[in-house]
This record gives structure tokens, C-alpha cells and sequence, in this order.
């Protein structure tokens, strides 16, 4: 899946705010919660050398929240990586250039989006 199709799916089936808080970095792209602000996706292009990949040039990639039991066996996955800059028991990095299977990647965006729901109140 690549970055603008990503952007189409959440826009579409998640009740989401989007926003790009970093002017330093107008091409990351946040993804909230509407009403308390959490975040679920980060779309970010980064050089291909912070993931430890060889080449020039960048790569578009998600940062998508994750349960910490499943971080580990998830990690090395075709277009699955540590999270970039985010806590790496609790977030992957997933490639968006069509090396991490769609059904992976929606799956994880699912989890990620319900992983940051606000929680309810309890009576």
C-alpha cells in the first residue's frame, strides 16, 4: 500500500484529525482521535539509512501502535520495523511501498486506532 492510499483508507473508515504539527517536517502527517487528541498513525518519509536499509533516497512509512505481545514476532516482517523514533515495545514502523502485505498493515492500523481510543469512564 502506498502513502496516499493509506491516507484514503483511514480517512474513509476512521472517525480521524489529521494534522501536520512539525513545520520543520511538512510531509509527516499525524493521525488523531477527534476528541482526545491521541495519536494512531504517523505517516512520515524518512532517508532509507534510519531503518537500517541500504540505498539513497527516502521512504514513506506509518508509525502504527501495536500490543506489546505481538511487537516482537511482527518485527522483520516484509516492510516491518523497530518504530522509528516512537517507543519500540508499543509502536512498529511499516513501509509503504507495497513490501508489507495490505492485509498486515490494515489489520495493524485497526489495532492501532483501537489501542488509542479514548477510554470510557466507568460509573
Amino acid at each position: 500500500m502506498k502513502r496516499e492510499e493509506l491516507k484514503s483508507l483511514i480517512l474513509e473508515n476512521y472517525i480521524a484529525a489529521t494534522d501536520r504539527p512539525w513545520q520543520k517536517y511538512p510531509s509527516f502527517e499525524v493521525f488523531r482521535h477527534p476528541g482526545s487528541g491521541k495519536w494512531f498513525a504517523l505517516i512520515m518519509d524518512l532517508p532509507r539509512g534510519r531503518l537500517g536499509l541500504s540505498g539513497f533516497g527516502t521512504l514513506d512509512v506509518v508509525n502504527l501502535k501495536c500490543d506489546p505481545v505481538l511487537v516482537a514476532s511482527l518485527q522483520g516482517g516484509s516492510g516491518i520495523f523497530p518504530a522509528y523514533h516512537m517507543n519500540k515495545e508499543n509502536w512498529l514502523t511499516v513501509a509503504l511501498d507495497g513490501s508489507a502485505p495490505d492485509d498486515i498493515l490494515r489489520a495493524l492500523l485497526d489495532m492501532s486506532y483501537d489501542l488509542t481510543r479514548p477510554k470510557r469512564r466507568k460509573k
